[in-house]
């Protein structure tokens, strides 16, 4: 007897269709899986058989099943499927209506006792659920928190095979989860609370002055200065100060977090821009993704929020250049021989390093014990390419007597978040479409458009171009840097004074400009 149960499998950060075939022929009891099955999907064969005998079901003796995972040709990785295949055997064998079936998607790993364990990917593929006309989705207990987000689609958390097997063996189909993901999420953001304010650096108002800029306008930056200043205090603190997340936005990040296995909330979604920091030492699949199982890395985790480099010379010359592309595309391509994924990276990207290898070149104080040959050595880590795609470079000094007496800083993130909204709020009137296109984001002709400045300007930029030797593409970041400071002070034509603050952003006196 034949018999077809819908699931899913994922790629990339999506979800496609699998239709799990199961024929029941005479045999001696094997099941067979073909359809190009990693091991975790191999084994399954044995999870099934255990949990359908948890079940109290008797199995017919003289039989076996051939369980095909169509498309043939596209490789089947997790225990996502073990759901599906003990569905489609006991409708096969005839303790399930096959009819019942149609239009049912489901998936989750079973435990020997029968219990239905959480997986990755759900979100996804509760999206492609609904968009290949599935009116009904069963997924894990753990998982139905991010199943729902998904409007439109009925969802039924189950916590054992046997809860299935009843649904369809004698029709007591619970009440489906009600999706109210809008409204959850609305919820979720009036509740969120800042933890690291900006108030807690004492000092270093330019630094702020450039991290508002940065955020306001989306532009990447890089904060040098000698151990102690208060780099990583000012990195930390970036994503209080960004602008709240979209629910679009934070469906993107959702899928990302439940491919990555790193949903934990259980809101079932990302409601907080992400925030993250790996360590020089991470593997360049770690950090841009990749490896054996494709997964996202670091820039695509970071996606919407901030990817913080501390220590950012001491990463791998290698590594660093692989970020060259996503930060101009907004998107990490992995190919395989067999595949190709595609991740989403837009992300900002705040760095923190020292000016030498003992960190106190320049400094007022302390004699730099570095050659001028250690220095550059340890400076050409960072790429000239790279460095052309960070718009602004801060110098971040040692704090005066002053400033390490006060109490606390006198800028609080809750102001500065006031400021670079007013600014993120026009720049989302001057989109087409009224979703927020950041002035980094600008393409030549928005840029021509919108960052148009007068012939004292002009001449002031020519100058900078000369001195500072800026290439066509700096020259393009200088313009866009100047469009976002005239957003943060409401003006609305770009005069000489902001182009000569965003200018002195890109005269850092380190790096492949030195």
């Amino acid at each position: 007897m034949y018999s077809k149960v819908f699931s899913g499998g994922v790629a990339g950060v999506d979800s496609y269709r699998i239709d799990v075939e199961v024929d029941c022929s005479g045999g001696m009891g094997q099941i067979n899986l073909v359809g190009l099955p990693d091991a975790a999907v191999k084994e399954s064969q044995e999870r099934v058989r255990a949990a359908i005998r948890a079940c109290n079901i008797l199995m017919p003796v003289g039989k076996k099943w051939t369980v095909n995972l169509a498309p043939a040709d596209t490789r089947k990785e997790g225990p996502l499927l073990d759901l599906p295949i003990a569905m489609g055997i006991l409708s096969s064998t005839g303790f399930v209506d096959s009819t019942k079936l149609a239009q049912v998607w489901m998936a989750g790993e079973l435990g020997l006792d029968g219990s239905v364990r959480g997986v990755n990917g759900i979100l996804p593929l509760a999206i492609a659920c609904r968009a290949n006309g599935g009116k009904m989705l069963i997924v894990p207990e753990a998982n139905v928190d991010e199943a729902r987000l998904v409007e439109g689609l009925k969802v039924y958390p189950v916590g054992h095979l046997k809860n299935v097997y009843d649904m369809f063996r004698d029709g007591a189909v619970p009440k489906p989860v009600q999706s109210n993901s809008r409204e959850q999420f609305q919820r979720t953001l009036q509740n969120a609370k800042i933890y690291r304010d900006f108030s807690d650096v004492k000092g270093q108002n330019h630094a702020k002055r450039a991290l508002m800029i940065a955020a306001a306008g989306r532009h990447n930056i890089l904060l040098v200065g000698p151990p102690g200043s208060g780099k990583s205090m000012l990195a930390q603190r970036m994503v209080s100060i960004l602008p709240p997340l979209e629910f679009e936005e934070a469906l993107e990040i959702t899928k990302l977090y439940s491919v990555a296995g790193l949903l934990t909330d259980r809101a079932g979604i990302v409601s907080q821009r992400p925030f993250r920091s790996p360590h020089h030492s991470a593997s360049l699949s770690g950090l841009v993704g990749g490896g054996s199982t494709p997964r996202p890395g670091e820039i695509s985790l970071s996606h919407h929020g901030v990817l913080f480099l501390d220590e950012m010379t001491e990463f791998a010359r290698s590594h660093l250049d692989a970020l060259r592309q996503p930060l101009e595309s907004g998107t990490v391509t992995i190919s395989r021989a067999h595949s190709t994924y595609t991740y989403p990276a837009s992300f900002l990207l705040v760095g923190a390093c020292n000016p030498c290898p003992c960190g106190y070149r320049g400094d007022p104080i302390k004699f730099c014990t570095c050659s001028p040959y250690h220095a550059e050595r340890y400076w050409n880590r960072l790429s000239g390419p790279l460095i052309d795609r960070i718009d602004l470079q801060i110098e971040v000094g040692r704090l005066s007597e002053g400033e390490l007496a006060s109490s606390s800083g006198s800028t609080t993130s809750e102001t500065m978040l006031l400021q670079v909204m007013r600014a993120v709020d026009t720049q989302r009137e001057r989109s087409v479409d009224g979703r927020i296109q950041y002035n980094s984001q600008l393409s030549q002709s928005q840029t021509r458009k919108y960052c148009a400045i007068g012939q004292h300007a002009s001449g002031l930029l020519a100058r900078a171009v000369t001195q500072l030797g800026l290439s066509a593409r700096a020259y393009d970041r200088v313009l866009r840097i100047s469009r976002t400071i005239a957003d943060l002070e409401g003006a609305q034509d770009i005069e000489p004074s902001h182009i000569a603050e965003a200018v002195r952003y890109r005269s850092l006196r380190y790096g492949a400009q030195s």
